[in-house]
């Protein structure tokens, strides 16, 4: 299966633990931004994650909508079953969406509920 999705990574699918143990492999990533969103920061309790990522706070991006807001970060090339995989990775406080990032191409990215 071609890794022919693109998930923005802001936080911890940058980190290689991570990626390894969520997608078996480290990932392509290439610099990107997502424009009109802010981050924020959210206790995460889900111990698996916390003992993976190595924190047990986590950065969530919320839409604000303004042109001044944009989060700099990864744009990840994943499989489908990779997107299947980081919906595990991923606690209850987040959900994918997809959006459009600076470069003007469509990205996957997980937001605040």
């Amino acid at each position: 299966m071609a890794a022919d999705q693109l998930l923005f990574s802001y936080g911890t699918l940058q980190n290689p633990d991570v990626q390894l143990d969520t997608f078996g492999r480290l990932l392509v990533a290439e610099d990107d931004v997502l424009p009109g969103y802010t981050v924020d920061y959210a206790e995460i309790e889900d111990t698996r994650v916390v003992d993976l990522s190595g924190l047990s706070v986590h950065p969530i991006v919320r839409a604000t909508g303004s042109a001044l807001d944009k989060v700099v970060g990864k744009a990840l090339w994943v499989t489908e079953d990779e997107l299947d995989a980081s919906d595990e990775y991923e606690v209850a406080l987040y959900r994918r969406v997809q959006v459009r990032l600076a470069s003007d191409r469509d990205a996957w990215v997980y937001v605040s509920v």
